[in-house]
């Protein structure tokens, strides 16, 4: 137990970091640079996810010796790409449908401030994904 306990927080300081590379990268784009959100938040995660799997083989999960470098890769980027999908879909509900049809949200909350909400659910759902599903996939037994 206690081994998993070192790893749930050593992954969450690397998902710290990432969301903080994520969120600077999405905010930013569309905040400051006016790009579409979803673009944004598509670039943020892919630069993210790259981070995050650099530092979780590094530092989180030790690597299944029966699998090489480039399988390991491969699966990385399926689950990273169930894990974008996720994350856009969120994004769109969030942004598309709760805060398009409520006039209330509207009126609270401006639109960048609300693609910042949104970027932070997503990527908080995406990251208890993202641990269940590394550890399944990725880590050895």
């Amino acid at each position: 137990m206690k081994k998993l306990m070192e790893q749930i927080l050593k992954f969450g300081v690397v998902g710290f970091v990432c969301f903080l590379i994520d969120f600077g990268i999405t905010t930013g784009l569309a905040n400051i640079f006016g790009v579409h959100y979803l673009i944004s938040k598509f670039l943020g995660f892919v630069v993210s996810a790259v981070v995050n799997y650099i530092l979780s083989i590094k530092f989180v999960f030790t690597q299944k010796k029966e699998m090489d470098k480039s399988k390991e890769f491969t699966v990385f980027i399926i689950l990273s790409a169930f894990g974008l999908l996720i994350n856009e879909v969120v994004m769109y509900i969030c942004i598309d449908i709760a805060y398009a049809k409520s006039i209330f949200l509207q009126a609270a909350i401006s639109n960048k401030l609300m693609v910042s909400i949104s970027s932070i659910i997503a990527t908080g759902i995406v990251m208890v994904y993202n641990f269940i599903s590394r550890k399944l996939f990725l880590e050895r037994k």
